[in-house]
């Protein structure tokens, strides 16, 4: 039997088709046909314009139920909406029908149970750094901005954990328990909600050493799509308990329901922690340090590396004055003198592979300073080119095949017509390839995707994943059966369907409508 949702796909297809329309094209993933008049090939990866038959209307009696019960946090202005269509993706500005600001999980469950009844789409919003394109509203719907639900609700130092509501950011939360003696480690470079963190199943740069959302998330307050609140988890740190439903809704990207409140791990702020950054002769060398400084066992905090290209673009970008060269950077925590230990360990290592001018960072301003530079990477990289967007790869491999996956993706890369870079939190194997694209040109997207696409490929066959920390939303879908074969995405979508009968949870996202 179909699903509402299922349905209203349906019919717009047979409206398309009586029009003359013989083929389809969804926001998502590789497409088999293309829209008559569409100049993009069918094998792009990058979709143009969603024809608007895919969009459902804004019922009238939703809008004056939600205004009725939101006032003025209930907007269908176009500067609102064209915010809300927006994110660090490549995908043109996609726009919801209607934004409601919410304000406490009360709040959601009153607009999830407004949009249930009318089968109208749901996309949760945080503070739209995504880039994959997870909160472009590709069937029209209702923007839940949770920015506003914003407190730390709780923070209990004694059993190293705390509760966020979902608006909060890793960086809220870091200065409002800075004097408690903890910190919350997952650093994805943005200053991301928690609760997007969450949804994507976010890392970053701290990974190598304190691991991904998946490990630090304890327990969620969710609402459904039946608008029920549910609570996954508890306080303690471990439980065998029936299905694992926080782990189900850690990486659903709002395709299940709408995350309201985090519980997380936190961590002991160390007694030492030291920086530092090393540059090497060539791309090989850099990443052959990092190999073997994790192959033997240094319990490093941070290991990034940056290509000479984006080194580059950061010294323009953060008044800063490293060298132009391959860079890895590096972050120490323990003891004063297991910190000491780890720090020279790792220079020798270095120095075995050609690494040099080691610059150290013991003062917290200087270490600031070396990952603000870091974690700018990205916007700096987007000054390369005034005006471009970036299309970025998130792959992740066995660190065995680092080396080989970074060198494949670089002559990739040096056939591009645009300028490009790689930078990666390489200690765990991830690394993003970045494409800086004009999104006006439609031949250089075409081949800037093609070469997204050999990336993508070259690590699923080295035993490695699409992306890493990113997450699927729309751009990486048409990688997502490959990786995990038919069957499991076949039972990913029955979960979908259990939980989200009538599809409207974030649609056209993970799977292909």
């Amino acid at each position: 039997m179909q699903t509402r949702g299922e349905a209203h796909v349906a019919e717009v297809l047979a409206t398309l088709a009586a029009a003359g329309f013989t083929g389809t094209r969804f926001w998502s993933g590789a497409y088999d046909r293309t829209l008559p008049g569409n100049p993009t090939p069918a094998a792009m990866n990058h979709p143009y314009a969603l024809s608007s038959a895919f969009k459902r209307p804004l019922p009238d009696a939703l809008a004056e139920r939600l205004r009725a019960r939101f006032g003025d946090r209930f907007s269908t202005a176009l500067a609102v909406r064209e915010h809300h269509g927006r994110d660090e993706s490549p995908f043109p500005v996609t726009p919801p029908d209607a934004v409601v600001f919410a304000e406490s999980t009360e709040d959601v469950v009153e607009a999830v149970l407004a949009c249930r009844e009318h089968t109208f789409p749901i996309i949760p919003f945080g503070v739209g750094s995504s880039l994959e394109g997870h909160l472009l509203a590709v069937q029209g719907g209702l923007t839940i901005d949770v920015s506003r639900m914003n407190r730390v609700l709780e923070i209990a130092g004694e059993d190293l954990l705390c509760t966020v509501q979902a608006g909060v950011t890793r960086k809220q939360l870091n200065a409002e328990i800075k004097d408690t003696g903890l910190f919350f480690p997952v650093d994805p470079g943005a200053d991301a909600s928690l609760g997007g963190m969450a949804a994507t199943r976010a890392s970053g740069t701290t990974t190598v050493r304190y691991g991904t959302m998946r490990e630090n998330v304890l327990a969620l307050t969710v609402v459904t799509a039946e608008g029920k609140v549910i609570r996954t988890g508890t306080r303690a740190r471990k439980s065998s308990a029936g299905y694992d439903l926080t782990r189900l809704f850690v990486g659903s990207e709002g395709t299940l329901g709408i995350v309201t409140e985090v519980t997380l791990r936190l961590y002991p702020v160390p007694e030492a922690m030291t920086a530092a950054v090393c540059h090497f002769p060539t791309l090989a060398d850099a990443v052959a340090a990092v190999i073997e400084t994790i192959q033997l066992g240094v319990p490093v905090a941070r290991c990034d590396f940056v290509d000479d290209v984006m080194i580059r673009a950061i010294n323009a970008h953060s008044k800063t004055t490293l060298p132009e060269a391959p860079t890895v950077f590096f972050e120490f925590h323990g003891s004063t003198a297991s910190a000491r230990e780890q720090a020279e360990t790792v220079q020798e290592v270095s120095r075995s592979h050609g690494g040099r001018d080691f610059e150290w960072a013991d003062r917290p301003e200087d270490r600031t300073r070396l990952w603000n530079a870091r974690h700018n990477a990205y916007f700096a990289a987007l000054q390369i080119r005034p005006g471009c967007r970036a299309v970025t790869t998130d792959t992740c491999v066995p660190i065995s095949r680092l080396a080989e996956s970074i060198e494949g993706a670089r002559a990739i890369l040096d056939r591009a017509p645009c300028p490009t870079a790689i930078v990666g939190h390489v200690g765990d194997g991830n690394f993003h390839a970045i494409l800086l694209i004009d999104p006006e040109n439609p031949a250089e997207i075409e081949l800037a995707e093609a070469l997204n696409d050999e990336i993508v490929r070259l690590a699923l066959a080295m035993g490695g994943t699409c992306t890493g920390e990113h997450g699927i939303g729309l751009h990486k879908i048409g990688y997502l059966v490959e990786e995990a074969g038919d069957d499991a995405v076949d039972l990913m979508r029955r979960i979908k369907r259990a939980l989200d009968p009538d599809g409207i949870m974030n649609p056209g996202k993970i799977f292909r409508a």
